[in-house]
């Protein structure tokens, strides 16, 4: 029934697109040929000067007429004057007829700013008497070679086909060949999708094609296991659905910025080996209102078929903010998105193994209808990495930088408490980026220190000087900060003074590190001695 349903609903859709495809071509074609009547109106009144009938018998009687041609289907005579003949317009403009080198009848005239110019008219007038009374004007005049041309009456139905029917084929091919190529290159979410509007732009990526697996992600050993579970799920269904298992429909991936979301979910490409849609939040959002709803209806289509497959969507909260009638309208284009969105992911079946991946840092602006099981039945923590999982990072981004023996990644996992996965890739690039500007081919650990301040406290400033005093005053300063710290029983030791000034404002700085990584557990004398 079903199948059935949705059969009536395509056909139902392509009889529209064809009615909104011929509508299109009949009123093009009015268009153009109405255009075209006007064009050749005003092309023959540009072209042509309109005598009186009596200036006309004036010249017949005066014999200064060359020739004259008789227009039956509009009732008009042209008339061709002897050379010399002067015709003067109402506005004054004198019209001198010639004959120029191809014989042809020309006039000249001057315009307002004394300039001559040459120009192809024609005199018509249009004909009063019948033909008998102006063939014996014609014989007063002295012409005896004239005549009419006879042109055959075309078939009114003929006539129609010409004027109608071939421009209405015409352009209905070309309409035709237009939305096919449009549709090849963008695709159509419907006949209202032209150019793509409608359509999911949707990375796709095949089997390993990503480039990242769970080898280049380090620190988040807990969310590698809960994806590498929802992988097996992918590749051996059939193990979890004997016991009576359902796959789960949807991961959220939750997390500071940096932290390694979106590796997360290319590293589950990369290892999946089944197709991966990748999509930004943002893409679903324009300015037509709907567009995004067709844009999420277009993504589960083509993901239903090529599943079993992931969906990953980045930045859910674009899309996916709760749904706070002070904040939107009933018409909203993102509420409507979210509508369309749950609806999707209830309306899948779970057995074909399609599954939803999104990544946010804000779970706290989502809608709870979003957030319930049904739809995305797991949340991932992918939080900050602790003293062994920042280790291992920085061991992952370390690979390929060449490193002298004097390196100790351990002290620099040590120092970066805190810092995201992001913080240390920078802080190893700026390490390798500082030894090749110190002219050595290895990095040492010097090197890695300076990248960490220079990452919570920007480069120095050479530029900046100080007065004695200025000098004398930051360095009492940063003393007070190391003397406090040094007869303090809980805090952390110092390891470097500073007073040359950077660029993040610290005039200079006392830098405490940590001896082991601590939890976020603080007693009160450690955090008095913080504060002192």
């Amino acid at each position: 029934q079903n199948d059935k349903n949705n059969k009536n609903r395509r056909s139902n859709r392509n009889l529209l697109g064809a009615a909104k495809l011929v509508a299109w071509a009949l009123a093009l074609t009015l268009v153009f040929y109405c255009t075209s009547s006007y064009m050749g109106s005003a092309g023959k009144q540009a072209s042509n000067i309109n005598i009186k009938y009596s200036d006309f018998i004036a010249m017949m009687e005066d014999k200064q007429v060359e020739d004259v041609t008789v227009d039956l289907s509009e009732g008009l005579l042209y008339i061709v004057p002897k050379d010399g003949y002067v015709y003067t317009a109402e506005n004054g403009t004198a019209y001198t007829k010639s004959t120029d080198q191809d014989g042809k009848a020309v006039y000249a005239f001057t315009d307002a700013d004394g300039k001559e110019h040459t120009a192809a008219l024609k005199l018509f007038t249009v004909k009063m008497e019948s033909n008998d009374t102006l063939v014996e004007r014609m014989h007063e005049a002295g012409k005896t070679d004239y005549d009419t041309k006879y042109e055959p009456q075309m078939s009114p139905l003929l006539l129609f086909a010409i004027n109608f029917i071939l421009p209405f084929v015409f352009i209905m091919l070309m309409f035709s060949l237009v939305m096919r190529i449009m549709a090849k290159k963008g695709g159509m979410g419907g006949m209202g999708g032209i150019g793509g509007v409608g359509k999911a732009n949707a990375k796709v990526y095949m089997e390993k094609q990503t480039g990242v697996t769970f080898a280049d992600v380090a620190g988040q050993d807990e969310a590698k296991e809960s994806l590498t579970e929802i992988i097996d799920f992918l590749h051996n269904p059939k193990k979890y659905t004997d016991i009576g298992a359902k796959l789960p429909k949807g991961a959220l991936l939750v997390g500071p910025p940096g932290t390694g979301k979106t590796l997360l979910a290319k590293a589950v490409a990369g290892e999946a080996n089944v197709p991966f849609f990748s999509i930004s939040g943002s893409d679903f959002v324009e300015m037509f209102v709907g567009v995004g709803a067709s844009r999420v209806r277009d993504l589960f289509k083509e993901a239903a078929k090529v599943a079993p497959c992931i969906v990953f969507i980045d930045e859910i909260d674009t899309i996916g903010k709760s749904r706070d009638s002070g904040r939107f309208g009933g018409n909203d284009e993102r509420e409507q998105t979210l509508n369309q969105l749950l609806a999707e992911m209830d309306g899948f079946d779970p057995t074909k193994g399609i599954i939803l991946l999104a990544a946010t840092n804000r779970p706290e602006v989502l809608d709870q209808a979003l957030l319930r099981p049904g739809r995305f039945d797991r949340r991932i923590i992918i939080d900050r990495p602790n003293l062994a999982g920042r280790l291992a990072t920085l061991q992952v981004h370390t690979r390929n930088i060449k490193l002298a023996e004097d390196v100790n990644l351990k002290k620099v996992a040590l120092a970066t408490a805190g810092c995201v996965g992001a913080d240390l890739a920078n802080l190893v690039n700026e390490a390798a980026l500082r030894a090749v500007r110190k002219g050595r081919k290895l990095v040492i650990q010097e090197d890695l220190l300076a990248a960490f301040e220079l990452v919570i406290a920007g480069t120095e400033k050479k530029g900046s000087v100080l007065t004695e005093f200025e000098k004398k005053l930051v360095a009492y300063h940063e003393v007070g900060h190391a003397m406090v710290a040094y007869k303090q029983k809980n805090t952390e030791p110092v390891q470097k003074i500073t007073i040359v000034p950077h660029t993040q404002g610290a005039l200079g700085y006392t830098l405490l590190m940590p001896e082991e990584d601590k939890t976020e557990l603080r007693t009160r004398d450690e955090l008095m001695a913080k504060i002192a």
